[in-house]
């Protein structure tokens, strides 16, 4: 590949758009929640009772009902994986997992668009998709309604 100075601009231009990213306040709010989710071990051990109990429940689809533990074990998937969702730490860290991902969204369509109102990029948040003509399944193996 040839280097050009126009696409050594491009790439100086998306370093500093990446740094930016990086030294924003949902970035940094985003670390935050990430070393609290992290360290904090009543956390960890919801995470881990879940983790857990995830791998038997996939065990038990095998089966579905068939299986002998079926009811106990689809109870239990449900009871762990709300007491980890309704943990501050969880909680908090997917509402900052969230804003990082609108700011990198928002960036995404605007390169996008930048080149041509054509560009199709799937974003996975219909506010972003529904001005494109992609309905946000090419990038994620679901049925695509591009045109």
């Amino acid at each position: 590949m040839l280097a050009t100075i126009e696409g050594i601009e491009i790439l100086d231009e998306a370093d500093q758009i990446a740094a930016m990213i990086i030294e924003s306040e949902e970035a940094d709010y985003y670390r935050q929640c990430l070393y609290r989710l992290r360290n904090n071990k009543k956390t960890q051990q919801k995470i881990r009772d879940f983790v857990k109990m995830k791998e038997l429940y996939e065990e038990v689809q095998r089966f579905g009902k068939y299986h002998p533990e079926y009811k106990t074990v689809m109870k239990s998937i449900r009871e762990l994986k709300r007491e980890m969702d309704m943990d501050d730490n969880v909680a908090e860290f997917r509402k900052a997992e969230n804003g990082l991902q609108a700011i990198l969204d928002e960036v995404s369509v605007l390169i996008g668009r930048s080149v041509s109102e054509h560009i199709k990029v799937p974003t996975g948040n219909p506010f972003f998709d529904s001005s494109s003509s992609c309905g946000g399944g090419c990038g994620t193996g679901g049925s695509c309604g591009c045109s």
